[in-house]
């Protein structure tokens, strides 16, 4: 963060200061055990608990001043309200980085993974910050946003919504220089209603840019491409189509990674992704449209892609664990994420020539269409030739699988009952472990890794032909 005085940051976000004047250094936390020296703690009330308690904490582990709404006994601007003077300050802030490049983007899938991608590609071009985990909302923005300095040449910004209106706000306070929409669908359509309302929702990152701005659209939806009406300013498409401006050809699956020759107006370049599954060709294309706009080499941003892992935690993560290879996507599920999740278990099953075992659960926020949309897939499920079902806590999954299916399903109340299909388990096998967060699945591939530890153990090693 840029270092400012207590008494300048009360003026700016309309507080009164009470306390000695100090300089801020850091960037504000809402966890007292997160803050360091030169830091603001922000006091915020939740459900479950009031930040005004952990003030003190705060100041002990290096907080200098804290945003509250009800007066401390520590150094504290008191505000009506903690997020609006977070936002203030923020907005604040990106005006005296002038030289800063935000890239800010939102979509219904692949936004953190994109997100990972494109910071290890900027990472090599100057200093860059970006939110960890899917740091997105109206708290989490702000707060990467003020990591930045005068040093910092790019900050990559997720942004989510909740309700109409959420991005438009955030784009307010952070004023891309880089909009981008990865795609429309499902997710969160128990809130907005329909895929037309996510899509308006998700429009908001087009229609709140500048006319110098650029926009960056996927072609894998119908809503995207249609915000290029929106924006005045350049517009920049990815995809797989001829008519994107940066596209992929000649793809191909090795080991469940993609492998592709990027294209851009600057050229062509190999690219070998690191990270599995077909629908990670959208999220480099994404992150590579970015980094081109901003001046990267194609050449840099192909070597940059096919050296790049995954950052956050439980996205395709892959674990081989006694000749069987565990996938855990558990981290978020949607109707889009659990396809292209599935379509990548198969191909992985299908090269290590074992089975294919699909541990899902609920996925959430779905509204009035949940059955059926947890249904369609136990149906592509069975059409992809998945060997095992295991429908946790979601028996909509098998609703309309027909009798004739090849696929064996499973059906359990509880994640610890699954755990008893380990013993069916072979070398060679590949098992998928998916639901929304809320499920906690992580669980789940955390308690089958250890089982399957536990059968060798007892003496039971699974062989490479897939015998016990």
């Amino acid at each position: 963060m840029i270092a400012l005085r207590a008494s300048e940051i009360a003026l700016i976000v309309g507080g009164e200061l009470k306390g000695s004047d100090v300089t801020v250094t850091a960037a504000p936390v809402f966890d007292s055990g997160q803050a360091r020296p030169g830091s603001i703690f922000l006091a915020l009330k939740g459900e479950k608990t009031d930040g005004h308690k952990y003030v003190a904490d705060a100041f002990s582990k290096g907080a200098v001043l804290a945003f509250v709404t009800v007066a401390s006994p520590e150094r504290c601007i008191v505000v009506p309200n903690v997020l609006d003077a977070l936002n203030k300050l923020a907005a604040h802030v990106r005006k005296q980085l002038k030289n800063l490049q935000v890239i800010a983007l939102t979509g219904s899938q692949g936004k953190t993974t994109t997100k990972d991608l494109l910071q290890h590609i900027l990472e090599n071009l100057g200093s860059t910050v970006a939110p960890t985990g899917n740091f997105n909302n109206e708290l989490g923005t702000p707060i990467t946003l003020l990591r930045c300095d005068e040093a910092t040449k790019f900050c990559i910004l997720e942004m989510g919504a909740r309700h109409i209106g959420d991005i438009a706000l955030l784009c307010e306070m952070a004023k891309p220089n880089i909009g981008m929409v990865l795609r429309v669908g499902s997710a969160h359509i128990g809130e907005f209603g329909s895929e037309e309302a996510v899509a308006k929702a998700k429009s908001e990152m087009i229609s709140s840019l500048d006319p110098e701005a650029i926009a960056i659209l996927g072609q894998y939806d119908a809503f995207t491409p249609r915000m290029s009406s929106l924006h005045k300013g350049k517009i920049v498409s990815f995809g797989e189509t001829t008519s994107a401006d940066v596209r992929a050809t000649d793809i191909e699956i090795r080991e469940g990674r993609p492998h592709f020759d990027l294209v851009t107006s600057a050229g062509r370049a190999a690219v070998g992704l690191r990270i599995v599954g077909i629908h990670q060709v959208a999220n480099a294309l994404a992150a590579a449209a970015a980094a081109s706009a901003l001046g990267a080499s194609i050449d840099q941003i192909a070597v940059s892609l096919s050296t790049a892992d995954i950052r956050s935690k439980w996205r395709m993560e892959i674990e081989e664990l006694r000749n069987i290879v565990l996938i855990n996507d558990s981290y978020n599920s949607s109707p889009e994420s659990v396809e292209a999740a599935l379509r990548t278990l198969v191909l992985f099953a299908q090269e290590r020539g074992g089975q294919s075992w699909a541990f899902l659960g609920k996925m959430h926020e779905l509204g009035e269409s949940s059955i059926g949309r947890h249904a369609d897939i136990g149906t592509l499920a069975s059409e992809l030739g998945i060997d095992h079902l295991v429908c946790i806590g979601a028996p909509e999954y098998s609703a309309k699988i027909p009798g004739s299916t090849a696929t064996e399903i499973h059906l359990f109340e509880e994640k610890v009952d699954a755990l008893q299909l380990v013993q069916e388990m072979s070398a060679g096998d590949v098992l998928l472990v998916k639901a929304s967060r809320a499920e906690k699945f992580e669980e789940l591939a955390q308690a089958i890794s250890l089982k399957i530890s536990e059968v060798v153990s007892a003496g039971s090693e699974i062989s490479e032909e897939g015998e016990r």
